[in-house]
């Protein structure tokens, strides 16, 4: 029997993602719905006149809005609460998924390249997100967001002594 630390089935000991990551899926998310929201009220402008509406002036803006309203502030909260991950002694471990749950378990022996990235609002945050490259070419970037950039840097240099041992 495999210890609990290996097998691929045990969850335990999973770690989460930094908090300030729903903030930073909040600000994204909130920025191209708040566009939607705009083409909505141009329409609606654009419609004003038309004898056959069957919205009065302001409402459909008015639901759009709302509609927008309630999935920036509930969806990157469930994402949050989706992703997990977890680095093994030869595997790299994640969960993610809110409507589609993905198990991901990447060996660390087919690992190419490690990249830390920052975007601008996770700049502001002191976030970033480790970039895992595979070999093969189908869906050979593994993406894990929302890490501190200590967390992130750390996680690569762990898997790098691994990467590095293993080719000697």
């Amino acid at each position: 029997m495999m210890p609990a630390s290996q097998d691929p089935s045990s969850f335990d000991d999973m770690n989460e993602l930094a908090p300030q990551i729903v903030k930073i899926w909040r600000l994204k998310s909130g920025l191209w719905l708040g566009v939607l929201v705009v083409v909505a009220l141009v329409v609606d402008v654009l419609n004003f006149f038309d004898s056959d509406k069957s919205l009065p002036f302001g409402v459909m803006p008015a639901l759009v809005a709302l509609f927008c309203l309630a999935f920036v502030l509930w969806i990157p909260r469930l994402r949050y609460k989706s992703w997990k991950y977890a680095l093994r002694p030869t595997e790299m471990v994640l969960i993610r998924g809110v409507f589609n749950r993905v198990h991901t378990i990447v060996p660390l022996r087919r690992i190419q390249h490690l990249d830390v990235s920052q975007d601008l609002f996770e700049r502001e945050y002191d976030l970033g997100k480790l970039i895992i490259h595979t070999a093969g070419t189908r869906n050979s970037d593994v993406v894990l967001p929302g890490l501190t950039i200590e967390e992130a840097e750390r996680l690569r240099d762990e898997m790098k002594k691994v990467i590095t041992d293993e080719a000697l």
